[in-house]
């Protein structure tokens, strides 16, 4: 059964607060994107953005409990095996993701998301986009997959902070 907006409302502060937690609680581990030597990633993403995201490598994923929140219908999403995910301006990357920066590109690609739309806007878009049409298919996950798509197989270099922003706004 899908997400009501006022589930969502009810519900939204347990998860923000998790991830607001698992945030902090990694703080002390997390390096600034700029400072892991990617050749490619400057071409495509400004200084302060790049300066102001973090990653962090973990042996595994911190995955949000949504279950145990009340958000039965993603059980599904929490037990697929990701080489990445990102809270906020943070993300997280598995041991055999730490050097892939077509990954790091993607999870930079979320953390403009979060920042244009708000994290709530950004829970509940992709919520709905999980909901809708599963994770791969999701609106939010199609914008960044198909980014990264341009980085891999294209030497076109382009703005990705712009093309997310102009996607968001269409």
């Amino acid at each position: 059964m899908p997400l009501t907006p006022e589930e969502f409302r009810a519900k939204y502060p347990i998860l923000i607060g998790w991830i607001n937690k698992t945030v902090a609680d990694h703080s002390s581990l997390a390096k600034p994107v700029s400072g892991l030597g990617f050749r490619r990633l400057p071409s495509y993403f400004s200084a302060p953005l790049l300066a102001s995201s973090w990653v962090v490598g973990v042996a595994r994923l911190p995955m949000p409990p949504l279950s145990q929140m009340g958000f039965t219908q993603f059980t599904e999403w929490e037990r697929i095996e990701y080489g990445g995910i990102t809270y906020m301006d943070t993300f997280f990357v598995t041991p055999g993701e730490v050097a892939n920066e077509a990954l790091h590109f993607h999870e930079l690609v979320h953390v403009i998301q979060w920042r244009v739309l708000g994290a709530e806007r950004f829970v509940a878009a992709y919520a709905e986009g999980l909901e809708r049409f599963g994770y791969r298919s999701s609106p939010l996950e199609e914008m960044a997959y198909g980014l990264e798509d341009r980085f891999k197989y294209s030497t076109e270099v382009f703005d990705a902070e712009e093309a997310v922003r102009a996607a968001l706004r269409s």
